[in-house]
């Protein structure tokens, strides 16, 4: 990751719950193609995520990762970094 989306992850990481979810929907629309306002097309970007990681589960193509593991390296990679 580059320290520029370092910085952008700490600066994220300081909002506030609600805040946080906003970016995270707005992101997940981005990847999709252009940001749309329309409610509606943030929840479906989500659905469409949870169903394309819920197959990749199912099909034994990943596991995931325990979330205290995350969580844990990335503390310490925000306060190492």
């Amino acid at each position: 990751m580059t320290e520029h989306a370092q910085t952008l992850l700490r600066e994220a990481l300081s909002l506030s719950e609600e805040e946080r979810a906003g970016l995270i929907a707005e992101l997940l629309v981005s990847l999709e193609g252009p940001a749309e306002d329309d409610e509606s097309a943030v929840e479906r970007a989500w659905a469409e995520a949870l169903e394309q990681r819920a197959r990749k589960v199912l099909a034994g193509e990943t596991s995931g990762e325990d979330w205290s593991l995350v969580r844990d390296r990335v503390g310490r990679a925000l306060t190492d970094g």
